[in-house]
């Protein structure tokens, strides 16, 4: 399977997921996304002290936080980043994870989980980097897809030998 077609496949898993199915995904991705290994690349150039708190607390109470909350932690963020475009992979993975949470709890708009669900991919992606054309062939890459398809679409299991090319 390549890029693009991983890309559809994961838009039209999380369109036609149910509500319980989205929000299980949402919770358990986003979770993955702010793993606390994430934070130990943030060098303390990069986020000022009230900055690597803010992110510290949104990322511990991710699952407990309010959107409010977590509108206002990620404006404390983003007021205190000090570099232009060198911000650690890790630290920006979990900035745009909260992000796109935020989205979510505020307005329930699945397109949030949608690119939670793409930058898990591409979090697996940067450690294993894998083929474009043949995304699937790396233990990790498939593991991820398969742990996205098993939460948005619980039957997909049983279908899988029909729909993967």
């Amino acid at each position: 399977m390549d890029y693009s077609e991983l890309e559809a496949d994961v838009l039209r898993l999380v369109v036609g997921a149910t509500e319980a199915g989205v929000r299980a995904f949402g919770e358990e991705t986003v979770t993955r996304l702010v793993r606390p290994e994430l934070l130990r690349g943030a060098a303390e150039d990069e986020l000022t002290e009230a900055a690597r708190a803010a992110l510290a607390t949104a990322c511990a109470n991710v699952l407990t936080i309010s959107a409010a909350e977590l509108h206002d932690e990620l404006a404390t963020i983003y007021d205190g980043i000090l570099v232009d475009d060198d911000l650690d992979p890790g630290v920006l993975t979990a900035i745009t994870a909260l992000a796109h949470w935020k989205g979510y709890l505020e307005q329930n708009r699945r397109g949030e989980l949608y690119e939670l669900a793409i930058r898990s991919i591409e979090d697996i992606d940067h450690e294993v980097a894998a083929d474009l054309d043949d995304f699937l062939a790396h233990p990790e890459t498939a593991a991820e897809y398969e742990r996205i398809r098993r939460l948005l679409d619980p039957g997909a299991g049983q279908e899988r030998g029909t729909h993967q090319k």
